[in-house]
């Protein structure tokens, strides 16, 4: 009831400024529209006045308004000529403030059913937005259920949003009166002079900078999704607070396709398929390292042996640094002072040293080995090195983020004018790489010049021309993200697009000058001067650790043949032909000169139903059935994955087709 006569209170108050506005006389308001088009407004104009005389579907739709490019409350009034666009939920800004406001509905309905419950921050996130509380015991499904059917209701409601401003210590005061301790502090953090808004929907008012949909009858399509530990401000010294994560959309469809995309990534999850398959397991004992089974290790080879050929072929001299590096070398590159936190150190005879975090540094020791000319330009080194990096536990995530990762990791030594050649060598080469793994869909952005930076703008001009005219020649569209380079140089992602549509950024070349100075590089020019070279930094797959964890999502498991780590299983029907299908296995191993197919068998005494259906659910592309037919005609039954039947094949036919799809490298 108090609630609800304060809302009326502001609603009160904000109808008697528009009448007042009204009756005083002022200056000409003139509004420009998204369109060019300009409407005149006898004196200050809220948002909402200007939908309402643009058309009655508008304002009934407006969410909320962009004045001179900021995005602003539907009540907010115009003072001065302005460019206005009207926000609907159409609008990604509208979805921005949906979930925004859904956020606060999530914390309006956890205080009416949980009154003692304290509330924290709230923000939005990709795909929803999630708030933290301090409660006295853990929230649980049930009250998740409860919580959202509560949301629902208030919603139902439609009571308005209301904006109020109060002077900092005002709220720091009004907060505490309320027994909301952890909201008071995050106000006092704010600077003595400023004032801070208030956002009120019915009985619960919150801290916000805004803006908000009109009323909470604007928030209809929305589901919570989980409930998580976080601590107080990001810090793990701080107490421990609940977070509950939620999803909000405009409209029913699209929450709906969302969901059924979490399915989907649910069913493709790494860490359930690496349990499945029997490939990997994380282990308390080693938090953010991988123990890798026999399967999982014959998938990372796939890979690694793949990215050596590569090399190979492409004019990368492999090389291996060590793991452990005295710290002065990671003070003059500058990691020191940036990376510290993030770094396993280590002490010897009165000595630090710590684990590398990356191989750059190392490469250039190797390079400064004897003296190199122009002559030996471009030279490519590629490791596959191992790194280390002391992420904070609550960030990692199966084998995608981990402490313990290897990269194909390559740098390319060149002058100036060969950036381009070997931009232009290096898309093409990625390209045909995630081909084959399955990938058709790349994302590309030129990260250009930040404000801070080393080098002259002659130098940066020649390496951003280069990167974009290394996409060019490949036809590739590609983003500029203005000043995302590193201080060092420019940079290109490459972010690949998987099955369900989300975004994985893998391969990078990075345009770098610094390094090689710190670590005074150089090379004999045609001169006979001596030169700093330029230090391509190169990755195609990333982290192998986390780019296996890609492709086990995107293929559901289903490896493409040449990556299954068993391509093929051959089953008996009865005892009586056992030793025909060891025999086969023997065969089928041997078929290959270069290569041994990775083929085992199944001669248990189950029947052959059970095993194929076993077999099947370990997602294997080829199940091979013998009984006596097949023996005495020395054929198979042939059973490729998916269930599909090729009926009965001679071993050589069988053996033709297993090949053929190994070296086209097809998705099944």
């Amino acid at each position: 009831m108090q609630g609800a006569v304060i809302a009326a209170l502001f609603v009160f108050s904000d109808a008697i400024s528009l009448f007042i506005r009204h009756l005083i006389p002022l200056s000409m308001v003139q509004i420009t529209l998204p369109d060019g088009s300009q409407r005149d407004f006898s004196g200050p104009v809220a948002v909402s006045e200007v939908a309402a005389s643009i058309g009655a579907g508008l304002a009934k739709a407006a969410l909320a308004g962009k004045v001179d490019g900021k995005l602003v409350d539907n009540s907010f009034v115009i003072h001065g000529n302005s460019l206005v666009s009207i926000i609907t939920s159409k609008d990604a800004d509208g979805l921005e403030v949906i979930r925004h406001s859904t956020a606060h509905l999530l914390a309006y309905a956890v205080k009416t059913l949980f009154p003692e419950a304290q509330v924290t921050i709230g923000p939005v996130i990709e795909y929803g937005f999630y708030y933290d509380f301090a409660y006295k015991r853990p929230f649980t499904p049930d009250d998740l259920i409860a919580i959202e059917k509560k949301m629902q209701e208030l919603a139902n409601q439609d009571e308005p949003v209301v904006r109020r401003v109060l002077p900092r210590d005002e709220a720091v005061a009004y907060f505490k009166s309320l027994g909301e301790h952890y909201k008071a502090e995050i106000i006092a953090s704010i600077p003595t002079n400023e004032e801070v808004s208030l956002y009120r929907e019915g009985a619960f008012e919150d801290l916000c900078r805004g803006p908000h949909v009109p009323s909470t009858g604007k928030l209809k399509h929305f589901k919570l999704m989980k409930v998580a530990g976080a601590y107080w401000r990001g810090d793990q010294n701080n107490e421990q607070l609940q977070r509950i994560y939620g999803t909000a959309w405009a409209t029913k469809d699209e929450l709906q396709q969302y969901l059924t995309l979490l399915e989907e990534a649910e069913k493709r999850d790494h860490r359930k398929l690496g349990r499945e398959l029997d490939l990997f397991h994380i282990d308390e004992h080693a938090p953010g390292l991988v123990f890798w089974h026999p399967n999982g290790w014959v998938l990372w080879q796939q890979v690694e042996q793949y990215m050596r050929k590569v090399y190979r072929d492409n004019g990368y001299q492999e090389v291996k640094g060590p793991q452990v590096i005295d710290k002065a070398l990671w003070e003059k590159t500058g990691h020191w002072d940036k990376y510290r936190d993030n770094m396993f150190t280590t002490e010897s005879e009165k000595r630090d040293f710590a684990l590398k975090p990356m191989n750059c540094p190392g490469h250039i020791l190797i390079y400064k080995q004897g003296l190199k000319s122009y002559r030996d330009l471009p030279l490519r080194y590629g490791e596959f090195g191992q790194c280390h990096r002391n992420e904070p536990s609550g960030g990692l995530h199966g084998i995608m983020r981990v402490r313990g990762f290897t990269q194909d990791d390559g740098h390319i030594f060149c002058t100036e004018e060969q950036i381009l050649p070997e931009c232009v060598h290096f898309t093409s080469l990625l390209q045909q790489v995630y081909r084959d793994f399955g990938f058709h869909s790349i994302i590309y952005k030129v990260a250009t010049r930040p404000e801070q930076r080393i080098g002259s703008d002659e130098i940066w001009d020649k390496a951003e021309h280069a990167l974009i005219q290394s996409l060019k020649a490949s036809g590739c569209e590609y983003e500029i993200a203005e000043g995302d380079g590193a201080f060092y140089g420019p940079k290109i992602e490459y972010t690949l697009k998987d099955a369900i549509g989300r975004q994985w950024q893998c391969g990078t070349i990075q345009v770098d000058f610094s390094m090689p100075e710190r670590l005074d590089a150089e090379y004999v020019g045609e001169d006979g001067g001596r030169h700093r070279p330029v230090m391509l930094h190169r990755a195609i797959v990333g982290s192998l650790e986390r780019f296996i964890g890609i492709l086990i999502e995107e293929h559901a498991g289903a490896l493409p043949t040449w990556l299954a780590p068993v391509q093929v299983v051959v089953l008996n029907i009865t005892d009586a032909q056992a030793d025909y299908c060891r025999e086969l296995v023997e065969t089928l191993k041997k078929w290959l000169p270069n290569q041994e197919l990775r083929v085992i068998s199944d001669l248990r005494n189950e029947k052959i139903t059970y095993k194929i259906r076993e077999h099947s659910m370990q997602k294997l592309p080829y199940i091979l059935v013998a009984g006596d037919k097949e023996k005495a005609s020395g054929a198979v039954a042939v059973r490729a994955r998916g269930n599909k039947d090729l009926g009965v094949m001679s071993v050589n036919e069988f053996v033709q087709t297993l090949i053929q799809d190994i070296t086209s490298k097809s998705v099944n």
